[in-house]
């Protein structure tokens, strides 16, 4: 097996981690506004302050003693999502489907208690699942609705778009699709699936997983060419918009579809990973590089200006999966 050296990836345009830290989140992130993406209750305060759609919070837990009322906050709730607000990576989010009498459904067909789910939340306020092991906070969300436009290309979980936004411009996009592997979280480290998406139409362009090209989702057999993303304006739209909320010049915007809701923002990222040129075969370089030769007239651009240069300019000319 042949690597390509530093010079090769270079030339094809591939943004580094070292390229990634310096010259773009060091230089256009300020390092004040990083809780408002690091914490996911600011990001959701934010969220509605700009009237940008998320999923509904049930309640926040900040203390032990809050557990007390635990039973009485999840009482009107048959299915909901407990999140810790500094977490990453997909740790320590415990998803319910459904609950019988005393027992509380997953998507894996386990059932837990809701001793179990006072437990998980007790270790979330602990910092267990935290940046830092930093003592943290319990969101209870609503839980979004699958829509039937993704049936087949997911493993259990709720398949999310990654957009890298660079000044307010959508530059690239891939979805990303959970998998067996990844334990039914859409983590590409973990073995789910990236499937770039096309920044005109939102089709699928190329897909990989672990860094190798596929065809075909690897558990439901599902072909990766047919996906296709609906309301794709609307999300970029939302996307877009999460540089004015936060004030961060490179960031990546996460975005569910929700069944009946659409496009809802589930969070941002101020250090976005770099596997999305993998998905997209394509890299991030010269996509960058052509909204910095915009200057300071970038700056006088609204939202769905910046989309439409983004389609203009930025769209990949890329074969199919």
């Amino acid at each position: 097996m042949s690597f390509a050296t530093p010079a090769q990836l270079r030339q094809k345009g591939i943004v580094g981690m070292n390229a990634r830290n310096v010259r773009y989140i060091a230089r256009y992130n300020q390092r004040a506004l990083y809780p408002f993406v690091d914490d996911k209750y600011e990001t959701k305060r934010l969220a509605r302050e700009h009237q940008v759609p998320a999923p509904e919070l049930y309640g926040l837990l900040r203390y032990q003693y809050e557990l007390k009322k635990l039973e009485a906050l999840l009482k009107p709730h048959d299915q909901f999502v407990v999140k810790p607000s500094q977490g990453s990576a997909g740790k320590g989010i415990l998803v319910i489907v459904g609950r019988k009498d005393s027992g509380f459904l997953k998507p894996s067909g386990e059932w837990v208690s809701l001793h179990d789910i006072r437990h998980h939340i007790s270790n979330t306020l602990s910092g267990l699942y935290s940046l830092g092991g930093r003592i943290d906070k319990a969101l209870i969300e609503s839980l979004i609705q699958f829509t039937d436009d993704f049936d087949g290309f997911s493993h259990q979980g709720v398949p999310d778009v990654r957009v890298i936004i660079f000044k307010g411009f959508p530059v690239m996009a891939m979805m990303r699709l959970s998998t067996r592997a990844s334990d039914g979280k859409a983590n590409l480290h973990q073995g789910a699936v990236g499937v770039g998406i096309d920044l005109l139409s939102g089709h699928a362009l190329k897909a990989v997983q672990f860094n190798r090209p596929i065809t075909k989702h690897p558990d439901t057999g599902k072909t990766l060419a047919d996906l296709r993303v609906p309301h794709w304006d609307e999300l970029l739209v939302l996307a877009a918009k999460a540089y004015e909320m936060t004030g961060l010049g490179y960031l990546g915007a996460d975005v569910v579809i929700d069944r009946d809701k659409g496009p809802m923002l589930l969070e941002l990222n101020a250090r976005p990973g770099l596997a999305i040129q993998a998905a997209n075969g394509h890299g991030l370089l010269p996509l960058l590089e052509k909204v910095e030769a915009l200057g300071k007239s970038a700056e006088q651009m609204s939202a769905s200006e910046r989309i439409a240069f983004s389609k203009e300019h930025l769209v990949l000319r890329s074969s199919s999966v």
